[in-house]
C-alpha cells in the first residue's frame, strides 16, 4: 500500500488515478500517524512552496516526513514534493524540509545560452534576435540520466516527460543529482538519497514513461 501525502498541494487525484490504472493499491492521507506507519511514500504536490509547507506544519505532516525518511521508509516527491524536500526555497523565501541539502532556485528569464538574446552584431540569421526563455517551463522535454538509479532505469536517450514549474531543485552535493534536462541551460529533474527519490518532471502525467516511474518505485 503506498500513501499519498494530502497536504492541499493538488495533484493528488491524478496520481491516485494513475497507480489505480497500473493496478498499484494506494490510499490518501493527511494523518500524520498514516504517514509515519506506511509502506511507501508518495509525496506530490502542484503550488507554492510557502503554502505548502504553511499546511504541513499546521497537519504535523512535517515531522511525520522527516520520521519516515530517518527509519528507510521509502519516499517518491514530485514536482513541489521534489522542491520542498530541501532545505530552502527563493519561492516565497521558504525554509522546507532539509531532507536533503540544498535549496530550490527560480528560472532566469535571461539565462547565458541559446535563448538569450544576442549582442548586437551577432544576430540570429533567421529571426534577428534569439527568444527570451519562458517562465514558467510547461511541456514536453527531453531527460537524460547522469547516474543509474532503479526508477530510472527503463529511460533511453530523448525520452521526453512532461513539466509545469519556474523553480527546479538545486542539491547541495551533485551525487544527489541522477538526472537533468535542459532549458535555456542544465538543471537537475530527478535527486535523491538513500530511500528518498524525487522528480522535478509529474511522472503520472508523462505516458508510458512516467508511469513506469511509478511502478518501479511501487516495486523497489
Amino acid at each position: 500500500m503506498i500513501t499519498l501525502v494530502d497536504y492541499n498541494a493538488g495533484n493528488l487525484t491524478s496520481v491516485r488515478r494513475a497507480l489505480t490504472h497500473l493496478g498499484i493499491p494506494s490510499q490518501i492521507s493527511a494523518d500524520p500517524e498514516v504517514v509515519r506507519r506506511a509502506d511507501k511514500i508518495i509525496f506530490p504536490g502542484v503550488g507554492a512552496a510557502g503554502a505548502a509547507m504553511r499546511t504541513l506544519r499546521e497537519r504535523g505532516l512535517d515531522a511525520a516526513l522527516k520520521e519516515a525518511f530517518a527509519k528507510g521508509t521509502p519516499i517518491l516527491g514530485i514536482c513541489i514534493g521534489c522542491q520542498i524536500i530541501l532545505e530552502h526555497s527563493e519561492e516565497d523565501d521558504a525554509e522546507c524540509l532539509g531532507l536533503l541539502a540544498g535549496k530550490t532556485v527560480r528560472f532566469r528569464p535571461k539565462l547565458p545560452s541559446p535563448l538569450t538574446p544576442l549582442p548586437a552584431g551577432e544576430e540570429d540569421s533567421c529571426s534577428g534576435v534569439r527568444e527570451r526563455l519562458k517562465i514558467p517551463h510547461m511541456g514536453w522535454n527531453a531527460v537524460t540520466v547522469i547516474q543509474p538509479h532503479p526508477l530510472l532505469a527503463h529511460l533511453r536517450p530523448g525520452d521526453e516527460l512532461y513539466f509545469v514549474h519556474s523553480y527546479y531543485p538545486q542539491p547541495a552535493d551533485p551525487a544527489h543529482i541522477y538526472a537533468v534536462s535542459d532549458y535555456g541551460g542544465e538543471f537537475p529533474v530527478a535527486i535523491g538519497k538513500d530511500n528518498l527519490f524525487a522528480v522535478q518532471f509529474h511522472a503520472e502525467k508523462s505516458g508510458a514513461v512516467g508511469l513506469r516511474v511509478l511502478e518501479n518505485f511501487s516495486e523497489q
